[in-house]
């Protein structure tokens, strides 16, 4: 029979709620009760044993990734990349999705999924600053993402602004000019889409162009979301000979329901999305779209992560590098 946490705390003579306590590196345990409980894991061979020996020599060689969900293509790549990055290293990596919900983003930060990491790559979007800080303790922490930035905390950064300026001027030189946005709600400022729908209009005022927010809609970042987004917009009457899907799922979708639609692309309406996942170039038409520099991210935010590890506490500036974009023209946009 598989050994318990009960049996553990019969052994080490302890409640069971002081060997979960151990298990999860909780404070304010009696250092001799501690190792009463870390000698009954080893001798008894509980599955946590790999825990108490991380809590004796204080390295797992673990990095914890926590991110919305890997049906997300980007997410998917995003963590294969890094895991790459990871083993080039010597580490392996832990992933954990939190469904953007707040209580399983704490939870990533705290607990036994943190005692198995030394430190953590996240990408939160139910949490704020001051959040991630209080609930995140001592271990390294280096976010990635746009939704929460702040000078206090490591993180790698996508040019998002720069890049969706570049998307939106290149469809303005083929000679679109009502460019239609999935995926951002007018008025936003903040995150990845604020920052993107930001890009699009410092391109269409350097193009001399009004912004008009009847060609903004909000949408899942999903390819179902980008389907329903552009149906809407068709079924709107709004004029429109171009969309820009903030997301490369978003884009896909909406050049799905053009085309069930019967609207040809490019010759009536241009697509451009962002994030150059594997599937813009097998799409058909192939989507023009940006590579933000995902395995650049990776490398950067492993490489800065693992610092942090190894630097041992060692008081060091908060770091926040951006990563190259690059514009990948194809069929949907020439």
């Amino acid at each position: 029979m598989a050994v318990t946490m009960n049996d553990v705390a019969r052994a080490a003579g302890v409640s069971l709620k002081t060997v979960s306590n151990v298990i999860n590196n909780y404070e304010f345990i009696r250092p001799a009760t501690k190792q009463r409980v870390l000698d009954a894991i080893d001798e008894l061979g509980y599955e946590a044993n790999l825990t108490a020996r991380s809590l004796r020599s204080g390295k797992t060689s673990m990095l914890g990734l926590v991110l919305a969900d890997l049906s997300i293509p980007y997410y998917a790549e995003l963590a294969s990349d890094i895991m790459k990055a990871a083993w080039a290293r010597g580490y392996r990596v832990l992933v954990e999705q939190s469904g953007n919900e707040a209580h399983h983003e704490r939870a990533a930060l705290q607990g036994q999924f943190r005692t198995l990491t030394d430190g953590l790559l996240f990408i939160p979007l139910a949490l704020d600053a001051d959040q991630i800080i209080d609930a995140a303790g001592n271990k390294p922490l280096v976010l990635l993402g746009e939704f929460v930035q702040d000078p206090r905390l490591d993180m790698v950064l996508i040019k998002n602004h720069e890049a969706a300026a570049a998307v939106t001027t290149h469809l303005l030189s083929g000679g679109r000019r009502r460019i239609a946005v999935l995926g951002a709600h007018d008025g936003d400022t903040t995150g990845s889409n604020g920052l993107r729908l930001s890009g699009y209009r410092a391109a269409l005022a350097a193009a001399g162009l009004a912004y008009d927010p009847a060609l903004v809609f909000a949408c899942d970042w999903r390819r179902d979301g980008g389907a329903d987004g552009i149906a809407r917009l068709l079924d709107s009457g709004v004029e429109f000979d171009a969309v820009f899907g903030l997301n490369d799922a978003v884009a896909l979708g909406a050049l799905h329901e053009l085309l069930v639609r019967g609207k040809k692309v490019p010759d009536e309406i241009a697509v451009a999305g962002f994030d150059d996942i594997d599937e813009a170039r097998f799409s058909s038409p192939s989507l023009t779209t940006v590579a933000p520099g995902r395995a650049e991210i990776a490398e950067r935010a492993v490489e800065l992560l693992i610092d942090r590890i190894e630097s041992k506490g060692s008081v060091r500036a908060v770091r926040q590098p951006e990563a190259a974009y690059a514009l990948r023209v194809r069929q949907s946009a020439p």
